[in-house]
């Protein structure tokens, strides 16, 4: 038999895919077609508008089908850094933005730049299991930081968790999975906890055209010197449903970009080239049809909140852009509970554990609901398959 890389053989299989095996051979109940709140997704494709600019690039531009640069076109570059200095007040240069294949490989490569087999990086529990997944393929011991009732992280709280083996903290904001918005002065402490310490603060803000908040959410790049401390990183899945395309960004330091550029080119050489162009076509022409979207989700929210409220026992922790983390009232494990949902009532959901710690007695008793997946009235069907539920 081949050998294994003992790290990657030891890594948890990946949580979306388990679920999605729950769905082989299912036969539902008359009447009740399935709600899957598993992977949060856009369900529908990019708008006509947008499709057709990437169509006709496909078409009409021969370097849509070339490698591209490795840290991206300019075009978006250039968009990103203008879009990002408005939207925070602060001046970010196009050389301090790298574009990648979706926020999954941003991760994957700020942390290339960052720590090696051996290191430790601080995640916030409940986790996104796939930073945590990269972090084991790599050798690197994810410390766990749990979050308070509020599911929001103290800062003092991670500092007592910080060794000589230490090398980021990692922040998503707004959560996955909790759906929690870190508040701008929780999101200040832990850069000046970082700076203090000598670490990174990677802070993934794949939501953030989803936030609740009006303005910016935190001003961590009007500080001169931001690049020495912070990595940013974004996905243009959600806010343009381009998730088959795969585009990120990762913004740090223009020093940094010298080792994402590495990466990036051992990696996948470029990101998508229609891809890219589809962004930034996006950015420079559906502002207005993103503020829908984002008051569209918004209305989801309320409704996924109000729905949770009147169903007993159950108790929302968090809720906000596409998530709701919520603790159950049942004797059950949340794996069971998940797939008693899916059986007996058709509802998919992720279960705790796949965002806890192995033995974490927190992660038993709660669940991820991606609600943004269903509009208003599927989530009134949720709410009423939920409250029909009997073990």
């Amino acid at each position: 038999m081949l050998p294994l890389n003992p790290a990657l053989a030891a890594t948890f299989r990946p949580p979306v895919m388990e679920a999605r095996r729950w769905l082989e051979g299912l036969s539902l109940p008359a009447g009740l077609p399935l709600i899957n709140l598993s992977q949060a997704a856009p369900v529908e494709p990019p708008p006509e508008p947008l499709r057709r600019a990437m169509a006709q690039a496909a078409l009409e531009q021969p370097d849509a089908h070339l490698y591209g640069p490795v840290l991206g076109r300019a075009e978006l570059r250039e968009a990103v850094a203008g879009e990002w200095s408005r939207a925070y007040h602060a001046t970010i240069q196009p050389g301090q933005v790298a574009i990648t294949q979706g926020c999954n490989q941003a991760f994957c490569a700020a942390i290339l730049t960052l720590a090696a087999a051996g290191d430790e990086v601080i995640l916030p529990t409940p986790w996104y299991f796939n930073h945590k997944m990269w972090l084991d393929m790599q050798g690197i011991r994810a410390v766990p930081l749990h979050c308070g009732p509020d599911m929001i992280p103290e800062a003092s709280a991670a500092a007592r968790l910080i060794s000589d083996r230490s090398r980021a903290i990692v922040l998503v904001s707004p959560n996955n999975p909790s759906g929690a918005e870190y508040p701008a002065e929780t999101l200040r402490a832990f850069c000046e906890l970082a700076r203090s310490r000598g670490l990174a603060l990677i802070l993934d803000e794949t939501y953030r055209d989803f936030d609740a908040r009006e303005g910016a959410p935190h001003d961590l790049f009007s500080d001169p010197d931001w690049g020495d401390t912070l990595i940013h990183l974004y996905s243009f899945s959600k806010a343009y449903r381009l998730t088959g395309h795969r585009i990120g960004a990762l913004i740090a330091s223009a020093t940094r970009m010298i080792e994402v550029e590495k990466v990036l080119d051992t990696l996948a050489i470029c990101a998508s080239q229609i891809g890219q162009i589809g962004a930034a076509w996006g950015m420079a022409h559906l502002r207005d049809w993103l503020a829908g979207e984002r008051a569209e989700i918004l209305a989801r929210r309320a409704a996924m909140a109000e729905g949770m409220a009147q169903l007993s026992g159950w108790r929302i922790k968090g809720c906000g852009a596409y998530f709701a983390w919520a603790e159950h009232p049942y004797d059950l494990s949340s794996p069971e509970l998940a797939q008693r949902l899916l059986y007996k009532v058709g509802v998919l959901l992720l279960p705790g554990t796949m965002f806890m710690p192995e033995g974490d007695p927190d992660a038993a008793r709660h669940v991820r609901i991606a609600f943004a997946n269903a509009d208003r009235e599927g989530i009134a069907a949720l709410i009423g398959r939920l409250e029909s539920f009997r073990p």
